[in-house]
């Protein structure tokens, strides 16, 4: 084939393509256009199903509202090493919660009461020891449950020089920790009961003794501060709702009370709360329960909802004045609705993937099953429940009828002889007609602004050079705090900030961090403890920890009884018949599971505990330190594991929190890449992944920048701003791709006029409602408002300062357009020219 066949078979391939696109798109626009149509010929229907449907599901809503009680199953990763090694913990050792010692409860936290005290003054804790053993006493005299064990620990340590055995001269903190026996259901609610009246309790003592502070802290603690959110929560969601309210009322309004919709505006915020509320029926109808972390789907459903309310109220004063109002409602539909459906499809899509079974933390499958419903439900309230409000607001607009007070606008003689105020109020956009203005919609204050003020600013050229400045800067920093993204597995993160969890782990972390928490040591395999190649591999294993080992004891027993060579039969009967009998060694009884057979009795396994040096950073060491041990158990000849209840939610954790938002990326920008053969540009979406990609790169990086840790929630928001950012940068981007019988500045004048105004109006709803969760004491919510924050600040950056500026540098080119208009102009010029020629021969003619 000769590449001239080649070359136009590209072209046919390349013109059956470009038909196909405009296929696709075309009856895509016809079927919205008809499905306005509809909604505009059944308006009562579709105001009053979705009306019915939320009513329903509200009620079911509050009836079978229900909470998760399970912290562990909503936080800790689902598919987790640590859980596997628990298992086998519990299967070796079972948990005897009857005996007197330290680790009765250490494979699960079971129930118990701590408290820290600490002296108000800075004084020595130890001179308050009558009021400690006062409390001591106090609770060990409640009579609900059973005391299994009383551990005490010393913070802030002072030793006394020169002393041998490291004598206290002083500390500054005591922690004193109450575990309960609370198998059975009976045992339970006993227990749960003993734990409330111990923070009374505790409550009471430091009301008299002003000069202590106490820190109690129960098992239940970290699921009822988990819950403390939504009761701290309450006023604040209340204020974002009227704030909202108020914004979208304002922005929707204008001085012409003919074309003024506040109303929609109104109801629109409305629209997407009764979505909001029926998605949230049909989760708890579903047998589905409440979590705190859901707290966040009502501001991520705004934020979607709002923006395809105002694309459709800017869609409607789009549309030519003079057709008829059901006839706007479809065009209105025709125009708005294809993108809109895009966006929502894309939503679905990668919340889905956080919903799927790849996603190893419950709260995050959770959360995105839950968003995934409600942005579906919100697209159908969209179309029929605002376009009805949509239908009725039309009718009295082509009826004449004012759009707040519902009464039909007098005529201009009338008006002529009325005062002023009257007139303001009643002034339709006609009484006074402007000379360069034919279309009264552009009198609304915000498309004033960007038409008269902003696009002129922006496209300066004196403005650029700035602009890229700017954005150089955005991702300098970006790129340094995508460089420090910290783990997020510490549960303080999702906790009201003012609640006794937060106040105890602080104080905790203060005077007690010298040490890490108790480590489990497990061998699980029978190995030969009287092999001096097998003790010296225990020694190396366990070298650099503090270690509580039967092993280490029974050995120094054997050197006061001067054995130094042992058999295996004499190891195991004098560690039985001797060394275990001894009253300071029997708690080492429960450490090692002894096998007998008729012929002779062998240890299949033991255990040990080990405590590791820490500096500040207990969390991020204990991380490293699970991973070293794992590692190093696979290469010893000795089989082992180690384990601790914190190493569950741990564990896999960054992996497990991070594939979600990985996951959705992949989808959305395969997504992208494959629509590029049904848009009509396939440059629109190469110019909508690299927009994505920058904004979801600047808030990765920002977030980090502010102290944000990668938890569940900061993940939630950043598959969120994904989504917000197609949201937005989409429906710009192409109606600047796809203008073509302009240059490149009036193509980005245009698409700013066209699309600005719903995108500020969202943008300024958006920001108005997460403002009161600063104000909410509350970690889960702050990390909230700092994401969603930066959500908003990197999308509107970007639609009005950064793709405005790079729009006129890269393509598509319209120098094709620039050519036309000068042959067009050069064609002018020579027309005057001929027309002054011929007006001079008619002259000299004269003449």
């Amino acid at each position: 084939m000769s590449l001239t066949e080649r070359i136009q078979g590209w072209g046919i391939c390349k013109s059956w393509r470009r038909m196909l696109r405009q296929v696709v798109y075309s009856g895509l626009k016809g079927c919205f256009y008809w499905l306005g149509l509809f909604v505009s010929r059944h308006p009562v229907f579709f105001l009053t199903v979705p009306s019915i449907l939320s009513i329903l599901f509200g009620a079911t809503f509050l009836n079978k509202f229900q909470r998760e009680t399970d912290l562990e199953l909503l936080v800790a990763p689902k598919h987790s090493l640590a859980k596997i090694e628990r298992t086998l913990v519990n299967s070796l050792f079972s948990i005897n919660q009857s005996k007197n010692n330290l680790y009765s409860a250490l494979h699960t936290p079971g129930k118990y009461g701590r408290v820290v005290l600490t002296s108000l003054s800075g004084a020595d804790i130890l001179e308050r020891a009558d009021q400690i053993l006062q409390m001591h006493k106090a609770v060990l005299e409640m009579r609900d449950g059973r005391v299994t064990f009383i551990g005490h620990q010393l913070g802030g340590v002072i030793f006394i020089p020169n002393s041998r055995e490291h004598q206290v001269k002083s500390a500054s903190a005591v922690q004193i920790t109450y575990y309960l026996q609370s198998y059975g259901s009976a045992l339970q609610d006993i227990a749960e009961k003993w734990e409330t009246e111990f923070c009374q309790l505790m409550l009471k003592f430091q009301q008299e003794h002003s000069d202590l502070k106490l820190y109690p802290l129960t098992s239940s603690g970290l699921w009822k501060d988990f819950y403390k959110t939504n009761t701290v929560a309450r006023t604040e969601v209340v204020v974002s709702l009227v704030l909202v309210l108020i914004a979208a009322t304002l922005t929707s309004s204008m001085r012409d009370c003919l074309r003024s919709k506040p109303f929609l505006g109104l109801l629109g915020v409305i629209t997407i709360c009764l979505s909001t509320v029926t998605a949230a029926g049909i989760f708890i109808s579903t047998d589905g329960k409440y979590n705190s972390t859901l707290l966040g789907i009502p501001f991520f459903a705004m934020g979607h909802g709002t923006k395809g309310v105002f694309e459709l109220l800017a869609g409607w004063r789009r549309t030519k004045e003079d057709l008829p109002f059901k006839e706007r409602i479809a065009a209105a539909y025709s125009d708005v609705m294809v993108s809109y459906t895009m966006t929502s499809s894309l939503y679905i899509i990668t919340f889905g993937m956080g919903a799927s079974p790849f996603t190893n933390v419950e709260s995050v499958k959770i959360f995105c099953q839950n968003m995934c419903v409600t942005v579906l439900v919100n697209y159908f309230y969209v179309f029929s429940f605002y376009g009805s409000c949509l239908v009725f607001a039309g009718q009295l607009e082509q009826n004449r009828y004012h759009s707040i007070f519902c009464c039909r606008i007098p005529s201009p003689e009338y008006l002529a002889s009325r005062p002023v105020w009257f007139k303001t109020m009643m002034n339709d956009g006609f009484q006074q007609p402007s000379s360069h203005e034919c279309d009264p919609y552009q009198k609304h204050f915000i498309q004033r602004f960007l038409r008269e003020h902003y696009t002129e600013w922006i496209i300066n050229t004196y403005v650029k050079p700035f602009v890229v400045l700017l954005y150089l800067i955005y991702v300098s920093f970006s790129f340094m705090g995508c460089l420090q993204i910290s783990n997020g597995s510490n549960l303080l993160n999702m906790l009201a900030s003012d609640s006794q969890s937060v106040s105890f782990t602080i104080t905790q972390q203060k005077y007690f961090s010298n040490y890490s928490p108790v480590i489990g040591f497990y061998i699980y395999e029978p190995i030969e403890y009287w092999n001096m190649t097998i003790q010296e591999d225990l020694r190396v294993i366990s070298r650099g920890f503090i270690r509580i080992s039967w092993i280490e004891h029974y050995l120094q027993y054997l050197k006061k009884l001067n054995v130094t060579v042992l058999t295996k039969s004499d190891f195991i009967n004098i560690l039985a018949n001797s060394f275990l009998k001894q009253p300071e060694f029997q708690n080492y009884m429960d450490d090692i599971i002894f096998s007998k057979t008729s012929e002779e009795v062998d240890i299949i396994a033991s255990r040990m505990y080990m405590v590791a040096r820490t500096a500040e950073n207990i969390h991020e060491e204990m991380i490293d330190l699970l991973e070293t041990l794992r590692k190093h158990s696979l290469i010893s000849r000795i089989k082992y594991i180690v384990f601790n209840p914190t190493f569950v939610f741990m564990d896999r954790y960054s992996s497990s929190i991070t594939s979600p938002i990985l996951n959705s990326s992949v989808s959305v920008l395969i997504i992208l890449l494959l629509t590029t053969f049904l848009v009509i540009n396939a440059l629109g979406n190469v110019w909508v992944i690299l927009s994505v990609t920058s904004m979801e790169f600047g808030v990765v990086g920002l977030m980090t920048l502010w102290k944000v840790d990668m938890d569940s929630i900061s993940i939630l928001c950043l598959i969120y701003s994904l989504n917000y950012a197609i949201d937005h940068c989409a429906p710009l981007l192409f109606t600047f791709v796809l203008e073509k019988e302009r240059t490149r500045t009036e193509c980005i004048k245009n698409s700013l006029e066209w699309n600005g105004a719903a995108i500020l109006q969202s943008n300024i709803c958006f920001l108005l409602g997460l403002l009161p969760l600063f104000f909410v004491p509350s970690n889960l919510t702050f990390t909230l408002f700092k994401c969603l924050l930066l959500t908003v600040t990197c999308t509107l950056l970007h639609c009005f300062v950064i793709l405005p500026v790079f729009l006129t540098f890269f393509p598509p080119s319209k120098k094709r357009h620039k050519k036309r208009k000068r042959a067009e102009r050069k064609e002018e010029i020579e027309s005057v020219e001929i027309r002054d020629n011929s007006g001079m021969v008619d002259h000299v003619t004269t003449v």
